[in-house]
């Protein structure tokens, strides 16, 4: 498995190639951006610079976020699919192979319709990213805050997305490698599972997550591919973003430790 960076819990890099730059410094292999920031880093020349730089680095770009917005209706998704292919072709150029979006649990539109026209508008997106040899990763959010605060109820269990909460290793062993597109990992606090927040994620190991359990679990099956830190806060975190990286190294290293990977 490589282990990955997110923005998310390593606070303000700057920009893109300074990201790269600290992943590789504190031994990650690939981190996940958005397709803006990676045009801005293949910037007007062509993209073997940055296939370049990456190699120097040895990161791998791991994922882009799914930038058209296909929650709300179709009019603004038609209108981000210009983007979208946008940045599927900067992300082919660099080896990109995953695209990723989440799905909350709870809806104010009425769900059924909302099922159809999700379902409609990410098998275009994903339709799309297949294209450019882009898988579509779709994460559902589970914590209780969210599937209440909403007028109704959507997604948010493994059998409604082949994904794994508030499960055990055994949900993840009966998954397939194929189904497992891409994973973000962090850890949470020692509360009920019901006031758990999802703004609210600790870094790997320092929390009640069996986080070692996970990863084996992941290892068994036989997934290979990225794990990133995607340590959500309430607010942003205040150290620098290497003192940030440093610290996720370390956590990295003890999970990773403890499920013997």
């Amino acid at each position: 498995m490589i282990r990955g960076l997110t923005g998310a819990g390593i606070g303000k890099t700057g920009n893109l190639r300074n990201m790269i730059q600290l992943a590789a410094e504190y031994n990650f292999g690939a981190v996940d951006t958005n397709g803006k920031a990676l045009r801005e880093l293949i910037g007007d020349q062509e993209a073997s610079a940055a296939n370049e730089f990456l190699q120097e680095q040895g990161v791998r770009i791991g994922a882009i976020g799914l930038s058209a917005q296909w929650r709300i209706d179709d009019v603004q998704f038609r209108n981000g699919l210009a983007q979208l292919i946008e940045d599927a072709k900067a992300a082919s150029q660099v080896g990109c192979k995953v695209c990723t979006t989440f799905i909350l649990p709870s809806t104010d539109l009425e769900a059924a319709q909302f099922m159809a026209a999700a379902t409609r508008r990410l098998r275009l997106a994903a339709q799309i990213m297949d294209a450019y040899g882009i898988r579509l990763a779709l994460e559902f959010v589970g914590p209780h805050h969210l599937r209440t605060k909403w007028k109704n109820p959507f997604i948010w269990t493994v059998d409604q997305t082949r994904y794994t909460n508030e499960l055990g290793t055994s949900d993840i062993k009966k998954l397939d490698k194929s189904q497992i597109v891409h994973v973000h990992i962090n850890d949470a606090p020692s509360v009920p599972v019901a006031e758990a927040l999802d703004n609210n994620r600790l870094y790997p190991g320092e929390g009640v997550i069996d986080l070692a359990g996970f990863l084996q679990a992941l290892k068994q099956i036989g997934y290979d591919g990225v794990v990133a830190q995607e340590v959500l806060t309430p607010q942003p975190p205040t150290e620098s973003s290497e003192a940030l990286v440093r610290k996720s190294q370390a956590a990295f290293d003890r999970v990773f430790a403890a499920a013997g990977i």
